[in-house]
């Protein structure tokens, strides 16, 4: 059972973000029942984001399925939440294509040189992911005055800033971990 708990953590945050999705929408903004249930559950999806990988490494049950899904559910997670403050809090578009964008171009960069390279997250990409979550959860919560808003909203910009600049970062990486593949290939050929 240990060695399955990292992993079966990873499916219930891909699980809970149709759910969450639900509530958020259900509750259309009005701010009640439904809307802290969502709450609730993205908290505590954002909470297994740790708690896997820490686990994982720590028990020594690190698996292909956690690495490969992991990071999925990661960005299914946010990318999720960012759509439903967009479409029922009505923030900005434009900051949450830039952090899509983002996520989905280092997810498959690190797929595409996986097989022989690991990217492993940065410190600028797990600060993204904390102000990602802050600035969501500041979003989301029910009944907040209007500062809590424009501190969400100074958090968001301050995780579309590092998403780019850490979107560079991984960029750089990732096509060197491609050329090197590359020419190891040549090598072998």
């Amino acid at each position: 059972m240990t060695s399955a708990l990292p992993n079966l953590l990873t499916v219930a945050r891909l699980v809970v973000v149709p759910v969450m999705v639900v509530l958020l929408w259900a509750d259309g903004g009005d701010e009640g029942a439904m809307r802290w249930w969502g709450v609730g559950l993205f908290m505590a999806a954002a909470a297994t984001d740790y708690l896997d990988g820490y686990l994982a490494r720590r028990w020594g049950v690190v698996s292909s399925f956690g690495k490969l899904a992991d990071p999925i559910a990661d960005k299914a997670l946010v990318l999720a939440a960012l759509v439903m403050i967009v479409l029922i809090d009505g923030v900005p578009w434009w900051p949450v294509v830039v952090i899509a964008v983002r996520e989905v171009w280092v997810t498959v960069g690190r797929l595409l040189v996986a097989e022989d390279t690991v990217i492993a997250a940065s410190r600028g990409g797990k600060l993204k992911t904390f102000a990602q979550l802050l600035a969501i959860w500041l979003y989301l919560l029910p009944g907040t005055p209007a500062w809590v808003d424009t501190a969400a909203w100074w958090v968001l910009m301050a995780a579309t800033v590092l998403a780019v600049v850490t979107g560079v970062d991984y960029t750089i990486k990732i096509l060197a971990a491609a050329r090197h593949q590359r020419a190891g290939g040549r090598e072998h050929g």
